[in-house]
């Protein structure tokens, strides 16, 4: 198996540069009918929500629903998916940041009990513990 970096996942979101965003549709065209499947990291969809977001100035519903979208594809291996399906769920009914639940449900998914975090917004979230 292969793994994908965050540029081929940009490349097929956004498609702002033609001839590689013509390759990353043929790779993704091409494991469907052969059922190869791509891994994708939590750190690549982290780095994923961050270009969509500084970059491109995508909302954070455009974001959710291309990162659900990705996480529907089978061709797709997300890391971890379980907790990443839990962290979009979450996103959509509360106004945690995106990347804050997931390392929230990732690190929970890993056996901790809570993430430790000076951030006020998100130790808020029962899932972050504020220290001092």
């Amino acid at each position: 198996m292969k793994a994908v970096d965050t540029n081929l996942l940009v490349r097929f979101l956004v498609n702002d540069d033609e001839k590689q965003g013509k390759k990353v549709f043929k790779l993704f065209r091409d494991a469907e009918l052969e059922g190869d499947v791509y891994f994708v990291s939590i750190l690549v969809l982290l780095e994923l929500i961050w270009v969509l977001s500084a970059v491109y100035e995508r909302s954070k519903k455009d974001i959710l629903n291309a990162i659900e979208g990705l996480n529907s594809m089978p061709i797709l291996m997300i890391e971890k998916s379980d907790a990443v399906f839990k962290a979009l769920h979450d996103a959509k009914k509360s106004n945690f940041d995106l990347p804050d639940l997931l390392i929230a449900y990732c690190s929970v998914s890993d056996g901790c009990e809570s993430v430790l975090t000076f951030d006020r917004k998100a130790a808020k979230h029962r899932l972050f513990h504020q220290l001092g």
